[in-house]
């Protein structure tokens, strides 16, 4: 059997096994993320092919199940990805919110399925380099994802020239990084004021927040799992706050928790926000930074 032959019952257990741990789903027409995605633990583990691996996942080997997981999820992402977004929720939601919080004057932003973290960072650049219109304000902005690895490099804020260079302006790549050898690390400011946990969006949020940004990452959910998720993402919004999607996401036809924002196009605001249930939140690195 060549290597990277995924037979039918493999692709089952692979499949099985990302939906099982993640509430994500591989179809059989995508087989080739699998192929993709695994060829390393074939040559890494002496493994000769994808049924042999699969047969050591059905036998619940938990570490390499694991790490399979971790493999099959898609983790792209970049600095200011949909740059018109930024500059919308920078110039005219954020202002919105800041009138509606301007008594407490602290905003809770959640990026949720945050892979490697430049959202979220792109988010705390954004807002110091707002300066003086900040001044006096706390942001609590928390960046969580099912995959401990990626958290991992999240936190740790380093980057490779390829990364650095996908949508990040030289001018902010100057300022806020450093060149280390091949790779460039952000400024320790910025990365504590973005504080990391693991979490599975199946399971209740972390917390309630202002904004949450959940983009680019419905799209991999079936139809069950996505009303779940959405129903999560709701009791974590607090009133007047702010769902923020991917371009090709939409609550419409999806859920009867969010309606698309009366003011910004693309944007979408709780429904019911009142009726609430109590939250837990985030132990992990739970700091509150200042702008």
């Amino acid at each position: 059997m060549n290597a990277l032959a995924v037979p039918s019952p493999a692709l089952t257990v692979f499949a099985d096994l990302l939906e099982r741990r993640t509430g994500q789903r591989i179809s059989a027409g995508r087989s080739w993320r699998i192929e993709a995605a695994l060829r390393p633990f074939l040559r890494e583990l002496d493994i000769p092919n994808l049924g042999v691996l699969a047969e050591r996942i059905a036998a619940r080997d938990e570490a390499l199940s694991t790490r399979v997981t971790e493999a099959l999820l898609n983790n792209e992402t970049s600095f200011f990805r949909d740059f018109n977004m930024f500059e919308l929720f920078s110039q005219g939601a954020l202002s919105s919110l800041a009138e509606s919080c301007a008594v407490t004057r602290r905003l809770r932003f959640w990026s949720a399925g945050c892979s490697t973290g430049q959202e979220a960072y792109t988010l705390a650049m954004m807002l110091r380099d707002q300066g003086a219109r900040w001044e006096g304000w706390a942001f609590d902005i928390l960046a969580t994802d099912v995959s401990a690895s990626v958290i991992a490099r999240g936190r740790a804020g380093r980057y490779s020239q390829f990364e650095i260079q996908r949508g990040l302006p030289v001018r902010t790549m100057l300022k806020w990084f450093e060149q280390q050898g091949e790779d460039w690390v952000l400024d320790p400011d910025v990365r504590r004021s973005v504080r990391f946990a693991t979490h599975n969006l199946l399971s209740p949020a972390p917390g309630r927040f202002d904004v949450i940004l959940c983009r680019n990452v419905l799209m991999y959910f079936q139809a069950e799992a996505r009303a779940q998720l959405f129903d999560h993402l709701a009791d974590a919004l607090d009133p007047g706050g702010i769902l923020v999607m991917g371009a090709g996401e939409t609550v419409i036809g999806q859920t009867a928790r969010f309606k698309p924002h009366p003011e910004w196009r693309g944007f979408y605001a709780g429904v019911n926000a009142t009726d609430r249930k109590p939250m837990p939140s985030v132990i992990d690195g739970a700091n509150h930074p200042r702008a």
